[in-house]
């Protein structure tokens, strides 16, 4: 009874505070949104045991490695951003590592050229994984509930089963996917059936649930020391990797101050290095703030030209610069000031595109898939926690640890492993992201928190999708602010996408007139087309009816639950 007034009361606040386009859920005490419905329940299920935002995050991250193993994981690495409800904030940095045994050249043949696959479905693309290390440190440090029952839905899902969803179903169903799924012998006893899983099929992991119990009874440490450790030991050793004891016991989830910068008079709360999203991020949005907005129509030709040359500018420094910031030195506050934006801005011209090799990117004295998944919590307290992790492609190495149930990720190839030739996003990079021992690879995760004109919180917002992560964020971020969008339809709205190179305006499933991409093309740019460009999972308070709006991508069909 007390949910559905509860649930009127959200009805009526909505209506009356203008939403022309409902969200996928309602709050009054909490708020959970992540790329799948049992991930998502299990999350609430702690907000409602009196659990805060970071306990709920952790439930929900184990849990994802259960039911959504294309890109959930514990394999894998990530980036938290958190903001208490004092107004404080803080990020964790959990990214893989490179091991101790790798090194620059480790993907080139003795001619230098690069050895297509070996950074993606071999061993030897296996970074130093960080999940559940940065897990345990965020509860450690910022929990209030035992480990233990944070990692039980997990278990349970693991042993017991859940049932596949579409998604899931899609994917472990498609050819590609079959055929990447059968190289490695253990992980095809999992995740391969000769005559395919059907839709609602149970999928039951049980060495996946001994690791997670392991797990939950030792403390994460157990993943880095314990018999999981050995697990993966064993498994580097069949396949031919490198990851030693000495890599998993060294490894160390870093607290890091966040990037934080002004937009429009909000404030904008990201991730540092070795993210590259809050200073991308920081660089399109304080570009994009000497636009008057007011005068230019959403994705109007105009907008969607200059947010691409906004992009472009940003995507090369981000090539040419940007790294592990224990590793190199980062101009980071040159990089995100008003001054440098401005600067980046007053090279734009407004009736003809720049060319990709006509960008200057910044200069510097350094040496230099798409398949993450982003989840959004508030707590009944204020707390709030945008957490983006990954093992990169979808499925990762397509490598599963031997007795233990889990994917490894392909990580190294986020690093440059030859200065300008691309990533499999077709990201490029320079010797600040070249591969070291111990080095965090440069990511473009971009998990970040947005506080209103007042201080108190706005949103929480997120996405998977490689190089279109930032984007996909920016973009949300300036339909809220700019165009007043309700959240649901700044989420669902059409995305564009630049990354400086490939010279090319990406757009989403043809989904803009001929007449805007003739009118590009007479400005100078090239059209091609994605079939979707991020998935966001996003939050948004308001703090004049004090409540919370969630919602879910529908381009992949995630949940938010609210309560």
């Amino acid at each position: 009874m007390r949910n559905l007034i509860v649930q009127a009361i959200c009805i009526f606040l909505l209506i009356n505070i203008g939403y022309s386009r409902y969200p996928d859920a309602v709050g009054v005490n909490g708020m959970v949104v992540s790329s799948n419905d049992l991930a998502t329940q299990a999350g609430v299920d702690i907000l409602k045991n009196g659990g805060n935002a970071i306990d709920a995050a952790v439930a929900v991250g184990f849990a994802l490695a259960v039911t959504h193993p294309g890109a959930g994981n514990i394999g894998g690495g990530g980036f938290m951003v958190i903001r208490f409800a004092d107004g404080s904030s803080t990020t964790i940095d959990f990214r893989e590592t490179a091991p101790y045994l790798s090194d620059k050249d480790m993907f080139l043949d003795t001619d230098g050229n690069v050895i297509k696959g070996k950074s993606w479905n071999t061993s030897y693309a296996v970074g130093v994984p960080g999940t559940v290390a940065g897990l345990g440190y965020a509860h450690q440090k910022y929990g209030t509930q035992r480990w233990y029952s944070l990692l039980q839905p997990s278990i349970k899902l693991a042993k017991f089963g859940h049932n596949i969803d579409y998604l899931n179903f899609s994917l472990l169903n498609s050819s590609y996917y079959k055929k990447y799924l059968s190289i490695d012998e253990e992980t095809k006893k999992i995740f391969y059936k000769e005559e395919g899983f059907l839709l609602g099929d149970l999928f039951v992991q049980k060495d996946l649930a001994s690791t997670l119990t392991r797990i939950a009874n030792h403390g994460y440490q157990e993943f880095y020391e314990g018999k999981t450790s050995e697990y993966i030991l064993d498994c580097m050793n069949r396949t031919g990797g490198l990851i030693s004891s000495s890599d998993l016991k060294k490894y160390r989830p870093i607290e890091r101050k966040p990037i934080e910068f002004q937009y429009r008079d909000y404030k904008v709360i990201t991730m540092p290095p070795a993210s590259s999203g809050g200073i991308v991020l920081a660089q399109i949005l304080n570009q994009l703030e000497h636009l008057n907005i007011d005068s230019i129509e959403h994705h109007s030709y105009k907008h969607i030209h200059y947010m691409s040359e906004i992009e472009k500018r940003a995507y090369a420094d981000r090539a040419e610069a940007l790294g592990d910031m224990d590793f190199i030195d980062i101009p980071i506050e040159v990089m995100i000031s008003d001054e440098y934006a401005y600067k980046k801005w007053s090279d734009i011209d407004c009736c003809l595109a720049t060319p990709s090799n006509k960008v200057e990117p910044i200069k510097s004295n350094f040496y230099e898939k798409e398949e993450t998944t982003h989840y959004s919590v508030v707590d009944q307290w204020g707390n709030s926690v945008s957490v983006t992790t990954t093992i990169n492609g979808w499925y990762g190495s397509g490598i599963t640890v031997d007795n233990a149930g889990f994917l490894l990720n392909n990580e190294m190839d986020d690093f440059s492993i030859k200065p300008g030739y691309p990533n499999k996003y077709g990201l490029v990079g320079s010797w600040a992201n070249a591969i070291e021992p111990g080095k965090r690879m440069l990511s473009s995760m971009t998990p970040t928190i947005v506080e209103d004109k007042e201080g108190d919180l706005f949103l929480v917002v997120g996405s998977p999708g490689g190089s279109t992560i930032i984007t996909t964020v920016a973009q949300i971020i300036s339909n809220v602010i700019d165009y007043k969008m309700p959240l649901k339809d700044a989420v669902e709205s059409s995305r564009t996408h630049h990354q400086w190179l490939p010279d090319k305006i990406f757009l989403e499933n043809r989904m803009f007139s001929t007449d805007i991409i003739n009118k590009l093309i007479d400005l100078g740019h090239n059209i091609d087309y994605k079939q979707s460009i991020g998935e966001a999972n996003c939050i948004m308070y308001d703090s004049k009816s004090k409540i919370f709006l969630g919602v879910s991508d529908s381009r992949r069909n995630g949940s938010a639950i609210g309560y």
